[in-house]
């Protein structure tokens, strides 16, 4: 609505209760004697109106689960499990907001967030769902091409993968892999890469090289034979994925679901990597 239309409605108002509720001078508008007295009771009768609207539409939003997750964590992890969270919970519809940065669970209407981190979130409560190892994976394809990787020293002949988002940074990581593998002398300056742990999994898959990869990410890659795990070794993060929420939850019942179903999920991955 312009301002034009604003002061038609507010003029035929004024002409309707037969008093001007506001002062007019040519620089400013100012409510008047007779519009502050109203303006409490207008207020009070807004904020009832409110509530009124909040509450009816609760009820349809408890059937609606909007989580906030980052994309590759989406596209690797979390779309993989969708059918089987269907099948459990027909009654949910799901709304998923991928984005890199932390939610704003006020105001995007948030109902849970999915992080890898320390869980330390200042007026929110997180459950720690797995924890996350990283391990070097490469495409079948690549080791017909250029041989295999029996030794961790082999790596030398191998273009790295570097994912960028790795809490710590990634040429650590390799780093700290490589010196927990007792490989030597190999470069971690060099190399692709990505700010997106997805693209440096594509990528692997493409067969660019060798990607040091989120074992939680690759889960179904691996499965499927898209990837391999060349080496037993693992280096362990020191975060991990957390489900947080809001303290006081605007519908209770969607958020004991929503922990739940992280729980199930989480433990899910647990056993497979186990099993692995």
């Amino acid at each position: 609505m312009t301002p034009g239309a604003v002061s038609q409605q507010i003029r035929a108002l004024e002409e309707l209760l037969g008093a001007k509720l506001f002062d007019r001078t040519r620089r400013s508008v100012s409510l008047s004697d007779t519009g502050a007295r109203m303006l409490p009771d207008i207020q009070a009768g807004l904020e009832m109106l409110s509530r009124a609207v909040s509450s009816k539409t609760t009820s349809f939003g408890e059937r609606t689960l909007t989580i906030s997750v980052a994309p590759s964590f989406a596209s690797k992890w979390l779309l993989p499990r969708l059918p089987k969270f269907h099948e459990l919970h027909p009654d949910i519809d799901l709304r998923i907001s991928a984005t890199v940065g932390l939610a704003d669970f006020q105001r995007e209407q948030v109902d849970l967030a999915i992080r890898l981190g320390h869980g330390n979130y200042p007026g929110l409560h997180a459950e720690p769902l797995f924890s996350e190892a990283l391990t070097p994976l490469c495409s079948p394809g690549l080791l017909k091409r250029k041989g295999a990787l029996r030794k961790p020293e082999h790596l030398r002949k191998y273009r790295l993968i570097h994912d960028t988002s790795i809490p710590g940074g990634e040429q650590d990581a390799w780093e700290r892999w490589l010196a927990l593998a007792g490989a030597k002398n190999i470069s971690t300056q060099r190399g692709t890469r990505f700010t997106l742990a997805e693209l440096a999994l594509q990528a692997a898959i493409d067969g660019a090289g060798v990607v040091l990869g989120r074992i939680v990410l690759a889960e179904a890659d691996l499965a499927a034979g898209r990837l391999l795990r060349p080496f037993k070794t693992v280096l362990p993060l020191n975060v991990a994925a957390n489900g947080t929420g809001c303290g006081e939850h605007p519908s209770p019942a969607i958020g004991r679901r929503a922990t739940k179903i992280c729980h199930q999920a989480g433990v899910a991955s647990k056993r497979w990597r186990a099993a692995g």
